[in-house]
């Protein structure tokens, strides 16, 4: 396997990713680092995401078609708001014993699992009642 080179630019955009709590998607990415780094493509931040995923480094979350970060790697679940369409942690005491139990229905290995609910975020859940 070949060593990966160090770039700042990658460094830049796991720092910004892990500063937020708003799941970005690419382009906010982007335009949140684009003052900082003029020469910024938006395509070296869909290929720093890509290589920060495959690191482990990062969780790409499908929304809707369009994919969404987080650079919180810990266990937790996701809920994709059905109004606004904002995705939001959601921290559980434990995982319930998913994998454990998928395991027992399923022949293969399963090394891990991630859950996204869908549903309304609290402020879209006032206007829908």
């Amino acid at each position: 396997m070949q060593a990966q080179r160090h770039s700042k630019q990658r460094d830049a955009i796991l720092e910004n990713l892990c500063s937020r709590y708003d799941h970005p998607t690419a382009e906010d990415l982007y335009f949140s680092l684009k003052p900082k780094i003029p020469a910024l493509s938006l395509a070296t931040v869909y290929r720093n995401l890509a290589q920060l995923e495959g690191d482990g480094k990062i969780i790409r979350i499908g929304s809707g078609g369009t994919a969404r970060y987080d650079g919180n790697i810990n266990l937790h679940y996701h809920l994709t708001c059905l109004d606004c369409g904002g995705v939001f942690d959601i921290f559980l005491d434990t995982d319930c014993g998913l994998c454990e139990e998928a395991s027992k229905a399923f022949d293969g290995k399963i090394l891990s699992h991630s859950v996204l609910f869908t549903g309304y975020c609290p402020s879209c859940s006032k206007q829908v009642g």
